[in-house]
């Protein structure tokens, strides 16, 4: 999954960009619980699985909510 469509999915579960990061990572508040991760922005290049579990996890949402993890 690319940054672009996890950024999308996200969005559309009522989270937030709030700031660019250090290096190539972006800030991410999920606004129902207040809950803050850190993405990877690589591009093109695909996160990898684990990368966007661990992500949700931060963030409070669950995989059902997200769903399937391409």
């Amino acid at each position: 999954m690319r940054y672009r469509d996890l950024a999308e999915r996200l969005e559309a579960l009522g989270c937030e960009e709030l700031r660019s990061a250090k290096g190539s990572h972006r800030v991410w508040r999920n606004s129902a619980n207040g809950s803050i991760a850190t993405v990877p922005d690589w591009g093109g290049k695909d996160l990898a699985p684990g990368t966007v579990r661990a992500i949700l996890r931060e963030l409070g949402i669950s995989r059902q909510e997200f769903g399937p993890i391409k």
